[in-house]
């Protein structure tokens, strides 16, 4: 069972790290994969950390709140970043990245 004082952010940063990766993955295969580079690069840093933040925060580490500020401001970036395209993968991602930016901000609180 996941440890329930963090599960709402628990569950926030393992669905954003997965709709970051599926970001990342979708942007790949765009025509214009220059272009997205900047967005891949931060939907690939952003999953991780929220990967990390959410084990952390699984086995109540003493480093958890400081990884979810850290995962925050990932998050924030990375949702800026998303903004910037219309695809469905992208808008799919800011929106994942700004809800866990909030979990994240509030257990870091």
């Amino acid at each position: 069972m996941l440890n329930s004082k963090y599960q709402a952010c628990i569950q926030a940063c393992s669905n954003c790290a997965l709709v970051c990766e599926n970001c990342a993955a979708s942007c790949l295969r765009e025509e214009d994969v220059k272009m997205m580079a900047g967005c891949i690069t931060l939907d690939r840093d952003c999953a991780d950390l929220c990967a990390l933040a959410a084990v952390l925060m699984t086995r109540d580490s003493a480093l958890a709140k400081e990884m979810c500020r850290i995962c925050a401001q990932a998050c924030r970036a990375c949702a800026e970043e998303c903004a910037k395209y219309q695809a469905d993968h992208c808008r799919a991602c800011a929106d994942a990245c700004r809800k866990c930016a909030e979990e994240c901000e509030k257990m870091a609180a």
